[in-house]
């Protein structure tokens, strides 16, 4: 499914458009991916449910993933919009279009982030309350104990 948001800039959940090395390249530079290799990135692709990519002019400038077991929950993860596209709602647009405008509306949704809570607010995301508990994965706990030496 395709959407025009005008002056050249498109949302599209076709997977076999994704600009992987795109998207890999930014992500490895975010604060939630970084040293991510690019065979993990091209898996989590693969085994994404949905994705989609914000492209300007045909070129990808954005992208979210969404794991689902297509029924009940769903997880947005790796949202991006590169940085000289921001300030122009595209990051809103992109949300929108992964949560609200997918097969996976109907899903719970949940996400991490540590800097765009105001955008997800938009969409009804709110902290969680006391049911949502989280495991770190192990490689994580490590770094923390030594980060804290």
């Amino acid at each position: 499914m395709r959407r025009d948001l005008g002056d050249g800039y498109e949302l599209d959940d076709d997977g076999g458009r994704i600009d992987r090395v795109a998207v890999h390249a930014f992500l490895t530079r975010s604060y939630w991916a970084e040293g991510r290799s690019r065979e993990v990135q091209d898996a989590l692709i693969d085994s994404s449910q949905r994705v989609v990519g914000l492209y300007h002019d045909g070129r990808q400038i954005g992208f979210s993933r969404t794991v689902s077991d297509g029924h009940v929950h769903a997880y947005l993860a790796d949202v991006y919009v590169l940085e000289e596209h921001r300030g122009r709602g595209l990051g809103v647009e992109l949300v929108r279009f992964s949560v609200q405008d997918g097969p996976f509306a109907s899903c719970r949704w949940i996400l991490h982030t540590a800097d765009a809570h105001e955008v997800y607010r938009k969409f009804g995301f709110e902290p969680s309350g006391p049911r949502l508990l989280e495991r770190e994965p192990p490689q994580a706990d490590a770094s923390r104990a030594k980060a804290s030496r």
